[in-house]
């Protein structure tokens, strides 16, 4: 049985196409990320997959359950943790624990294997208003919270947003130990570098899926040659870009600019156009494009 199973979903709130044609699906134990930026319909998407809200068009399974019709079943077989902090912030993370154990019919104990390696970082807060935590430690208990009941689905939209790099290389850290439970999770992050942490991920943008598939293949699957040319001037050498034929694409990236040719032939004609303009560059190298880099592809193309 596949866990989730999305099939042709859109969602539309007024004049807004929040999600137009949306297909995939998440084996077991798998960990799939969906990527994209703020507003791409993410959020929307788990508001549909956890029977908040429920499609305009088209159809989902959850562990073979219908979204629309077995939305009660389903709420039993899942974990949530939304994007912003819905816990009891007036409960100590204890009470908040027990709270969502006994809303299960679980136990604590009987569960407390799954959840120890988080609830080890928060055992000397325990007793602390979970509204006194830090962001990192919010997620922390909020991830415990959403899996005391064992699920078989972990939801998690955008968990790591205003979260401290070491919380979040810790919070990836769990999810990867996560698949070894057969605990299938979905997660959803505008941190493109997180992509490469998933087994699988699914790129949106307005709604709409560009690409699903493991980060290795779509990088495999970018067209074209990446150079990054290093320079203290940037902005000049954007538009300056404009006047060389070649480029597919070129676009600012950190501190340097990144410069997608059609063929390896092209690098010469790139190192003289740009020895020959006003701007000084440090370097020229190729890169290997990133899940970004794809990204910004496929949202162009």
């Amino acid at each position: 049985m596949i866990p989730i199973e999305v099939k042709n979903i859109s969602k539309r709130f007024g004049q807004t196409q929040a999600l137009q044609d949306i297909s995939f699906s998440v084996e077991r134990g798998e960990l799939f990320g969906l990527i994209g930026p703020d507003g791409a319909g993410k959020s929307t998407l788990f508001d549909v997959l956890v029977t908040l809200i429920p499609p305009d068009t088209g159809t989902a399974k959850i562990e073979g359950l219908d979204l629309v019709n077995d939305y009660k079943k389903i709420r039993h077989l899942i974990g949530y943790l939304p994007g912003r902090f819905a816990l009891y912030g007036n409960l100590s993370c204890k009470e908040n624990l027990e709270f969502f154990a006994r809303l299960y019919g679980e136990s604590i104990k009987k569960n407390y294997r799954l959840i120890a390696p988080i609830w080890e970082h928060l055992q000397p807060f325990k007793n602390r208003k979970a509204s006194a935590l830090s962001g990192g430690m919010k997620q922390k208990l909020a991830l415990c919270c959403a899996l005391i009941h064992r699920p078989k689905i972990l939801f998690l939209d955008e968990p790591t947003t205003g979260v401290d790099p070491v919380s979040r290389r810790e919070l990836w850290d769990i999810l990867t130990v996560l698949k070894r439970e057969d605990i299938s999770v979905f997660v959803s992050t505008s941190y493109m570098e997180e992509a490469t942490l998933c087994s699988r991920v699914g790129l949106i943008q307005g709604g709409k899926l560009l690409r699903s598939n493991t980060p290795a293949q779509i990088q495999t699957d970018f067209k074209g040659y990446l150079f990054a040319v290093h320079t203290d001037t940037i902005y000049q050498l954007l538009q300056h870009l404009d006047g060389f034929k070649p480029a597919q694409d070129f676009y600012a990236a950190g501190q340097q600019v990144n410069i997608v040719l059609n063929d390896l032939s092209q690098e010469a004609s790139l190192r003289s156009y740009l020895s020959n303009i006003p701007v000084k560059i440090k370097k020229i190298n190729q890169v290997q494009p990133s899940i970004e880099d794809c990204f910004i592809q496929l949202m162009k193309g």
